[in-house]
C-alpha cells in the first residue's frame, strides 16, 4: 500500500495513528505529497484524487481510497484486529463515529479559520467570527466529555480528537487552551504517551509555508 502523506496534515496523522495501532507500519509506503488550499492543485495528488487532498491510500487492485474517515474505516475492516479501532455495530460504533465527526469538524474549522484570516484585509470578519465560535464551542464540549473519552477504549474517535488538539498546538501554539480546558489537557497528556500518538507527532518540514501569525486564544477576557 502507498499513502500520499505529509507530516503536517492532521488527517494524515489520523490515518497514521490507525496504521500504528493496527501494526501495519511495515505495509504502508509513505509518499510525500503537498496539498495546497489555493491556486493550482498538486498534479501528483490530482492524478489519484480529483479532490486534490491528502491522505489518499493506494491499494493494489482497488481504486484510490480518499478521505481519512473512509481510509480508517477500510483499514479497520481489512485488519483482523481492527474492530477495536472502529466497532462494527451498536452504541460503541456510534460513540466513535460521533467523536470522529467532532474531531474532524474541529480540524476543518481551524483550517478554514486560518485560510479566512490569510485573505486580503484579514478576511470577512463574519466568517472569521463564525469559525472561531465553532472552535470554542467544540473545545467546550470536549472539556465536558474528557472523562468519557478517558474511560472508553481508544478508538477512531479519540484518535481524531487527539489529532485536532495536535493541530491546535501546531498552528496556534499560543492559544493557551490547556489553561481553560484542564480536564481535556489531562486527557491529552495521557494520550500523548501512547506509542502510536508519540510516533506521529506533527512535524513541519516546509517551514516557509507557515504564513502569518494568527491569534486564537482561549484566555478569558
Amino acid at each position: 500500500m502507498k499513502l500520499l502523506w505529509s507530516p503536517k496534515s492532521p488527517f494524515v496523522r489520523k490515518v497514521m495513528i490507525v496504521v500504528h495501532e493496527l501494526g501495519l507500519v511495515e505495509e504502508v509506503e509513505l509518499v510525500r505529497a503537498v496539498a495546497v488550499p489555493r491556486g493550482d492543485p498538486n498534479p501528483a495528488i490530482m492524478a489519484e484524487n480529483p479532490l486534490g487532498k491528502i491522505p489518499t491510500l493506494l491499494v493494489p487492485g482497488l481504486p484510490p481510497i480518499f478521505d481519512s474517515a473512509v481510509i480508517c474505516d477500510w483499514l479497520s475492516l481489512a485488519t483482523p484486529s481492527g474492530e477495536h479501532i472502529l466497532p462494527r455495530t451498536g452504541i460503541e460504533r456510534l460513540t466513535q463515529l460521533r467523536w470522529q465527526a467532532l474531531g474532524d469538524g474541529l480540524i476543518e474549522n481551524m483550517l478554514l479559520w486560518r485560510i479566512a484570516c490569510q485573505a486580503a484585509a484579514g478576511g470577512d470578519p463574519q466568517v472569521v467570527m463564525s469559525h472561531r465560535a465553532k472552535i470554542r464551542a467544540a473545545m467546550a464540549l470536549l472539556e465536558t466529555e474528557a472523562g468519557h473519552l478517558a474511560e472508553t477504549s481508544v478508538g477512531l474517535g479519540q484518535i481524531a480528537i487527539i489529532c485536532a488538539l495536535g493541530q491546535l498546538d501546531f498552528r496556534f501554539a499560543d492559544s493557551e487552551w490547556r489553561q481553560t480546558h484542564p480536564k481535556l489537557a489531562a486527557y491529552e497528556g495521557a494520550m500523548s504517551e501512547r506509542p502510536s500518538v508519540a510516533a506521529t507527532a506533527v512535524l513541519n518540514d516546509l517551514a516557509a509555508d507557515d504564513g502569518p501569525h494568527m491569534d486564537l486564544t482561549f484566555r478569558k477576557d
